[in-house]
């Protein structure tokens, strides 16, 4: 079997930073996913904490847009009672890198100098 990655591109999986993957949904609003930190056998990784992330799609004339955030929590309830909190924040931050956008977009206003008329 060849060894050399393809196109450069060479897939792998950090075996000391494996996470077992949770979703929880109400099918309505958003979703919360607990990452739980195990070990390669499968086993919990007592000395990595659990990560929280929200997510939520807003739908906009121009089509969907996903958001996520972490939420910083210490169990599964303190992270649901959280998420409306950092999805606010996360569509906040979301709004303000759109308008910075926008104005990194706009052309210059450019202004012809004054008319000068010169007389010999």
């Amino acid at each position: 079997m060849n060894e050399e990655p393809q196109n450069g591109i060479e897939f792998k999986i950090d075996r000391s930073e494996l996470y077992h993957q949770e979703t929880f949904t109400d099918l309505k609003g958003g979703t919360v996913t607990r990452f739980t930190p195990v070990q390669a056998d499968g086993s919990p990784d007592k000395g990595r904490r659990t990560v929280y992330l929200g997510q939520a799609t807003l739908y906009t004339p121009n089509g969907p847009v996903p958001l996520q955030t972490p939420i910083q929590a210490k169990d599964l309830p303190q992270a649901l009672k959280r998420f409306p909190e950092a999805m606010q924040e996360a569509l906040a931050n979301l709004v303000e890198e759109a308008r910075a956008m926008q104005r990194q977009e706009q052309p210059p206003i450019i202004q012809a100098a004054e008319p000068r008329i010169i007389v010999p």
